[in-house]
């Protein structure tokens, strides 16, 4: 079993209004083409927990909660279940309502 230890590489303890943003692929719904055009900010939720914010360069966003049991990372916001597929040591591709995203992950094994 693998789990989702962090996503990239800058350190924690920023909050949601000092968190930077860095280019990942993705791919819109419907689009088989991933594209480095979307932006990941880092920051955390009230409770502490690290939120991905993913924008697409048209404005529309998806949040997504870090989580350290076995998933990887769920949708922070709304109904829709985030699936989570290990690319390898370095990163995971989260698929949520048809949108896909490349995003750099520590991946720690059994």
């Amino acid at each position: 079993m693998m789990l989702l230890a962090a996503c990239g590489g800058q350190g924690g303890g920023e909050d949601a209004s000092t968190a930077t943003a860095e280019r990942i692929e993705c791919a819109a719904a419907g689009q088989s083409a991933l594209r480095r055009d979307c932006t990941v900010e880092r920051g955390k939720d009230g409770a502490g927990a690290l939120i991905l914010t993913v924008s697409h360069p048209d404005g529309h966003f998806r949040r997504l909660r870090v989580v350290d049991d076995g998933r990887g990372v769920v949708a922070a916001d709304g109904a829709e279940e985030a699936q989570v597929v290990v690319l390898g040591e370095g990163g995971i591709e989260v698929t949520l309502a048809g949108e896909r995203y490349r995003l750099p992950a520590t991946i720690k094994g059994q």
